[in-house]
């Protein structure tokens, strides 16, 4: 086991990119407390598995990593190793995982992330093991209940709270585990929508925006330490300050700057931030978008020409029973503002197929509607029925073999629009931001999900260049 030394804390996270902050903050609060971040599994005195449970493949993958993660336990022969979970399946199935998964020393929730060290010290005092020397003294006291604790070497609490409520601060202690270069920074926790297909409301609480001066005291001190690209997320990021204003806005309300804060009035003080960088939208809604949001990211240089906007569907009778609080007249009104009034814009969006109840003739509807606006980036999900979710207790379920015969007929239409988008940016100059010697994204792409470009002459990461587009490969662009 080794000599005594500070407690290693691993951890293996899924999902997206605003599960990913919470296991950034996590880290942040293992090491105030003065522990290591290991990233092998088999050295760590105690692993976290923060999960997703978006849809179901989301949640068997997690369920996969935490009996994998006991299992190497075992074969590594560490049966002190503390396996906490953490995420969106442990905040909604808590206390169902606990009797499902008796492996499990751990649950915390959403509102737990910030007191991750804490909750570790709580578990090892409880249970100490040889090879592990916690403080003597510690200025923050852990709080935690630890009465349910057994006896055994697992340790079997429960740290989750319903309803979450957190959200972090410019000054909550993270410790990133994205490249240098790239950061995404959460400006907004929950959601207010009330979308058929989803629960995440139910997970993750009601919406809650961050004051604009502690996301700009984030975006500075990123900026400061030289990280080139910024990505806003939250669950629904064009609804980010309504939840402040004096008057409360409801859906496709025309947004008064004046009531409080705003999107476009934040991009705007980004906008002032010195040095080279760009920030990028993801996760906006069609609900909420503005003529003045629209003017601020043409106006703005250092907002990328790239929207991502999930639209889920086109048909009325589609965004009707999803409850997308939006039709399609004011969808496609809406991507024609964006296209006139941000020249060179890529749009990026999803759309679900097979909800239940989508007849052929809606299907057809969707397709001829992405022949004809060629989105510059696609994904197709196939739907999913959540439990507790309305959509799940709808009539005329789609039979699975149905669902996956649209999704590879959409997603060959994309593919075909994909290629030929590529294709005509070559001969083109393009700013790019590299993330490795010979691979780079340009404006139009989001770290994780778009496309890259290969470099044919080696570039400094985490730097801008500016390339020559000489070819495309697939989705790829050679530069």
């Amino acid at each position: 086991m080794g000599s005594v030394g500070k407690p290693k804390v691993g951890m293996i996270s899924l999902g997206c990119a605003k599960n990913l902050v919470d296991a950034e903050i996590m880290l942040g609060s293992v090491l105030k407390r003065g522990m290591k971040v290991t990233s092998r599994a088999e050295d760590a005195d105690v692993l976290i598995v923060n999960t997703c449970a978006f849809i179901d493949s989301a949640k068997e993958e997690s369920i996969e990593a935490i009996l994998e993660a006991h299992h190497q336990r075992d074969l590594n022969r560490r049966p002190n190793q503390k396996l906490i979970v953490s995420g969106c399946l442990s905040q909604r199935f808590g206390s169902q995982l606990r009797e499902a998964l008796p492996e499990v020393d751990a649950f915390i929730g959403l509102d737990q992330v910030s007191e991750l060290g804490a909750i570790i010290e709580t578990i090892l005092r409880k249970h100490p093991t040889s090879n592990i020397q916690l403080p003597t003294s510690n200025s923050e006291s852990s709080t935690f209940d630890v009465s349910a604790a057994s006896a055994t070497n697992h340790v079997d609490l429960n740290f989750i709270t319903p309803r979450p409520t957190y959200i972090p601060d410019y000054d909550t202690p993270r410790f990133r585990l994205t490249p240098a270069h790239s950061a995404y920074v959460k400006i907004a926790e929950g959601c207010n929508h009330p979308c058929s297909f989803c629960v995440i409301p139910q997970m993750r609480g009601k919406h809650r925006s961050r004051p604009p001066q502690s996301v700009l005291a984030e975006i500075r001190g990123l900026v400061s330490e030289g990280v080139r690209e910024i990505n806003l997320i939250s669950q629904d990021t064009t609804y980010y300050g309504m939840d402040l204003w004096r008057k409360k806005a409801g859906p496709r309300q025309p947004v008064d700057s004046t009531q409080g804060p705003t999107l476009a009035a934040l991009l705007r003080e980004v906008q002032k931030i010195e040095g080279e960088f760009w920030v990028r939208l993801l996760y906006t809604h069609p609900a909420h978008w503005s003529d003045e949001l629209i003017e601020t990211i043409a106006e703005c240089d250092k907002v990328a020409r790239y929207i991502d906007i999930p639209l889920q569907h086109i048909h009325d009778s589609m965004l009707g029973r999803m409850r997308r609080e939006t039709t399609r007249t004011h969808i496609e009104t809406l991507i024609d503002k964006l296209r006139s009034g941000i020249p060179g814009v890529a749009l990026r969006t999803t759309f679900i197929v097979g909800f239940p109840g989508e007849t052929e003739g809606e299907f057809e509807t969707l397709l001829d509607f992405i022949r004809r606006v060629r989105f510059e980036r696609l994904g197709i999900f196939k739907y999913s029925p959540e439990e507790g979710s309305r959509a799940a207790k709808m009539p005329n379920q789609i039979a699975a073999k149905v669902k996956n015969a649209r999704y590879r007929m959409a997603m060959s239409i994309q593919q075909q629009i994909a290629y030929e988008v590529a294709r005509e940016k070559v001969g083109s100059e393009l700013k790019l931001l590299v993330d490795q010697p010979h691979i780079a994204r340009s404006e139009d792409d989001a770290p994780d999900v778009d496309a890259s470009i290969v470099l044919s002459k080696a570039a400094p990461v985490g730097e801008f260049v500016w390339r020559r587009i000489t070819g495309s490969r697939g989705y790829d662009l050679l530069a």
